[in-house]
């Protein structure tokens, strides 16, 4: 991704469920390598596999919000899970948001008048090293799993659901506990970026659009096939993009075929690199839209021309624009280049938005931050503000009318950028719900 559950008494779930959340897992574990980059993945080796994040006072003259006293008692302890060490994709960045953060609020009086302490817990991209992570967040007393991004997260949240830890705010769902459990507190939208292409594209007048999805990634596929016939719309073609490929010349000359002015992509960064350049030497004049993190600055350098006007669908804003000041700001007093991760990215911004969420709602709780404090007062969170990183969020209301096996996904919105001379510039800042396109309707 340059271009993630809980009472004592844990409720059973029917067989017919369980039976739709295998099926349901089995589909997006094949969409893995699509997700993978746009959180700001990287293949170079994480640091440590488990840190906890001491409390640091810091002061600046340029901090959005004010230093304040430091932040004393017991600590409030959280978890991070992702991975860092492990021979595919891995997120630093995940991990660097997490420390970042600790210390910027740590340094602003902490939450509550306590210090934060999070652990990192490296998954290492094995199932049984994540539920060894879920067993350390049981047995070290943690509150909450904040802002965390796995393959794994089946392997996470049934067991600490046990210990009324919840998983809060994952940037990009992809499994069955995280859409369904109610102790999974999601703040990202998967796949809901891609109905947003869709809609985007009729918006700007497409009438001839041909889609190309990653191999694995078909699960987007009948979201964006609804979205078009509610949109009075059918794709011209549908192609399957094999992950790695040294020329992707026929599969553009494909793509652009039917006379296709508009072209709407589920491809990730690194196959996105070899489009691009055939896209280039093809000379089309179609528009690409594609997802945040994946049609980038990186996929499109080299191809300036080509990729200039094209729209990319996202669920986060800009990191260039306000609601993320503060983000940008702790990055720089944390001491972290910037040019070497990406925190433009789901994994980035999401775990950011994560943490800030967690830090409203625990603040807003009457008496003492627990576990079983925090699950309660997330459920009952009507109306979470985060400044424009995402819509306000209800966490009270399900959807229950959209599309099965998503019941948890409170964010249905998406917001859009451009490629300018291979720069990607915000293009909108207003999210736009398309929840109800993804199931048919076009409202």
């Amino acid at each position: 991704m340059s271009k993630g559950d809980i009472m004592k008494s844990t409720r059973k779930t029917k067989p017919v469920v369980r039976a739709r959340s295998a099926k349901m897992l089995l589909v997006l574990l094949a969409a893995f390598s699509l997700i993978a980059t746009a959180c700001g993945g990287s293949s170079s080796d994480g640091e440590t596999s488990s840190s906890a994040v001491e409390s640091t006072e810091q002061t600046s003259d340029e901090t959005t919000a004010e230093p304040s006293n430091e932040p004393t008692g017991e600590p409030l302890k959280v978890m991070t899970v992702t991975t860092l060490n492990a021979a595919g994709p891995t997120y630093q960045n995940i991990a660097n948001t997490a420390q970042a953060y600790a210390e910027y609020i740590n340094a602003r009086g902490g939450i509550a008048g306590r210090p934060l302490e999070v652990t990192v817990c490296d998954e290492q991209f094995d199932p049984a090293v994540a539920t060894s992570c879920a067993r350390e967040a049981t047995e070290g007393d943690m509150v909450s799993i904040v802002g965390s991004f796995t393959f794994f997260a089946e392997s996470i949240v049934p067991v600490i659901a046990e210990s009324d830890i919840t998983w809060f705010g994952p940037c990009c769902p992809i499994t069955p506990s995280e859409l369904t459990s109610k102790h999974s507190f999601p703040i990202g939208n998967q796949p809901m970026y891609a109905v947003g292409s869709v809609k985007r594209a009729v918006d700007d007048g497409c009438t001839s659009m041909n889609a190309v999805i990653i191999d694995g990634a078909q699960i987007f596929i009948p979201p964006m096939e609804n979205a078009m016939a509610a949109l009075g719309q059918s794709f011209g073609d549908v192609i399957i993009l094999p992950p790695t490929a040294q020329d992707y010349s026929a599969e553009v000359a494909q793509a652009t075929s039917n006379d296709a002015d508009c072209v709407l992509m589920v491809v990730s960064e690194g196959p996105y690199i070899t489009w691009n350049t055939a896209w280039t030497q093809s000379g089309t004049e179609a528009r690409q839209y594609g997802p945040q993190g994946n049609l980038n600055e990186v996929s499109a350098a080299g191809n300036e021309e080509a990729t200039d006007g094209d729209i990319i669908a996202g669920m986060y804003p800009d990191i260039s624009t306000a609601p993320w000041d503060e983000y940008r700001l702790a990055l720089d007093e944390a001491g972290y280049d910037t040019t070497e991760l990406d925190y433009n990215s789901l994994g980035g911004m999401g775990t950011w938005a994560a943490f800030h969420g967690f830090t409203i709602i625990a603040e807003g709780i009457d008496g003492e931050i627990t576990a079983e404090s925090f699950f309660e007062a997330a459920s009952n969170t009507s109306n979470l503000d985060l400044g424009g990183m995402v819509p306000d969020l209800d966490f009270t209301q399900e959807w229950t009318d959209g599309l099965e096996g998503y019941e948890r996904l409170f964010n249905r919105s998406v917001v859009f950028s451009t490629l300018e001379n291979g720069k990607v510039v915000p293009l909108t800042t207003e999210f736009e719900d398309v929840g109800a396109l993804a199931t048919g309707d076009a409202g």
